[in-house]
């Protein structure tokens, strides 16, 4: 499970804080297996000291992918697509470095470039004809295991 630099701010953001937790305590008792990113790693760097915290936390555990070339190649077929732009590279990044690690889903509070419902269909889309499989991209709040 990929989870995007807003998953680890979203631990202290009164909206997201709730789910985020329960994404993160779901890591905790072993149901997923972090995959995370330089990208991530690059963006936590400019956030507070507590989200450091948390991405700290879980680095050690999480697998930690990096834009390989065919990563960027995929990034630059969502830009040809016009799914994103080319400004919000980190973005595109992001879908295309758990697509391409064969991550089974994302997990975003990006509802404008990630998890936005008109986006999915499009990213996958470009995935299957760049040969890559269909990615889930979900908040955390549709993440959870049933009791």
């Amino acid at each position: 499970m990929y989870a995007d630099t807003s998953v680890f701010g979203g631990v202290f953001d009164e909206s997201f804080s709730e789910h985020s937790k329960r994404f993160f305590s779901l890591i905790d008792r072993g149901y997923y297996r972090l995959v995370t990113s330089s990208i991530v790693r690059d963006e936590i760097v400019l956030a507070p000291d507590r989200v450091r915290e948390i991405f700290r936390k879980y680095e050690p555990d999480a697998e930690v992918a990096y834009p390989t070339d065919e990563v960027l190649r995929l990034r630059d077929e969502y830009f040809k697509a016009r799914i994103i732009e080319p400004r919000w590279a980190a973005d595109a990044l992001h879908v295309a470095i758990a697509a391409v690690n064969e991550c089974n889903a994302i997990v975003s509070w990006n509802f404008k470039h990630i998890a936005n419902y008109r986006k999915i269909p499009l990213y996958n889309a470009v995935n299957v004809v760049c040969g890559y499989h269909e990615l889930a991209i979900y908040t955390p709040i549709e993440v959870f295991e049933d009791d």
